[in-house]
């Protein structure tokens, strides 16, 4: 376990090392968890699954020759068709 000492800037703003930026890929934008265990605090890099699945969602489409348009038209039919 490494202990770093850091400080915090204006406005809350505390840098992370660049070695340690680095080490974990971490990049400008990313999101993170803070949580407090009574007064210990963790940061938890998290990294966006989003784009990812939604990239993995749309070739998944284009394989089967989907789109979204012909998705959004089958479910409006389908709740025509439930009385919706």
């Amino acid at each position: 376990m490494t202990s770093i000492d850091v400080q915090m800037a204006q406005r809350g703003i505390i840098t992370i090392p660049k070695p340690l930026r680095e080490s974990y890929g971490m990049a400008p934008g990313d999101t993170f968890t803070l949580i407090d265990l009574g007064g210990v605090l963790v940061l938890s890099p998290r990294k966006s699954e989003i784009d990812a699945l939604a990239d993995k969602i749309a070739e998944t489409w284009t394989e089967d020759g989907e789109t979204l348009e012909g998705m959004l038209s089958a479910l409006r039919e389908e709740r025509e068709r439930r009385g919706g």
